[in-house]
C-alpha cells in the first residue's frame, strides 16, 4: 500500500507601518485600505486611532468570527445574524505587559429553535480552531448567546 503525502500548507502575511508624526503611523497592505493607528492614551498616545491593542483584540474576534463561518457555510447552518463583542485585560505580568485574557461574546440570532445546538457546536469548534487565538498566550473565553427567531403571529388572522 503507497503512503500518501499529505501537502503542507504554509500561507504568509505580509504589511508595512509608515511613521507619521508624533506616537502615529499608517498601517499598509496591498489591495487594502490604510488604517492610521497610534499608541493608545493610557500609554501616553493619542485619541481616536487604533491601537495595536485594539488590533490585537480585533484579530481574535474577527478569527472566531470567520472560523464560525466557514463551519455555518460548511454545515449549511442558517442564521440571520451574528454580532460579537470582545474585551481584553491587559495587564502587568512576571515585570511586563500582556494580554492576560480575552473575552468574545458573539450572540447569534439562528431562524429555528432546533438550529440552536448547531450554532452552539459550531461556536465551540469555533474557539478550539481559531488560529489566532491558537497562536497567542492569553487565556481566551467564547460565551456565545444564540437564540431562535420567534414566529410572529398576525394578530388580525386569529
Amino acid at each position: 500500500m503507497a503512503e500518501v503525502k499529505q501537502r503542507h500548507k504554509i500561507f504568509q502575511y505580509t504589511n508595512s507601518i509608515q511613521w507619521q508624526e508624533a506616537k502615529k503611523g499608517i498601517l499598509s497592505s496591498q489591495d487594502k485600505p490604510d488604517i492610521a493607528i497610534a499608541t493608545p492614551l493610557e500609554f501616553l498616545g493619542h485619541a481616536g486611532f487604533w491601537s495595536p491593542e485594539d488590533l490585537f483584540l480585533a484579530s481574535v474576534n474577527s478569527c472566531i468570527m470567520t472560523t464560525f463561518l466557514y463551519y455555518a457555510q460548511r454545515k449549511r447552518l442558517q442564521f440571520l445574524s451574528y454580532t460579537s463583542r470582545a474585551e481584553g485585560i491587559l495587564e502587568m505580568v512576571r515585570g511586563g505587559f500582556m494580554f492576560s485574557e480575552v473575552k468574545v461574546e458573539p450572540q447569534i440570532l439562528v431562524r429555528q429553535d432546533i438550529d440552536i445546538q448547531r450554532a452552539r457546536e459550531f461556536m465551540e469548534l469555533s474557539e478550539k480552531n481559531c488560529f489566532i487565538s491558537s497562536s497567542i498566550k492569553s487565556k481566551v473565553k467564547v460565551i456565545p448567546y444564540i437564540e431562535a427567531q420567534k414566529d410572529r403571529i398576525d394578530q388580525e388572522n386569529i
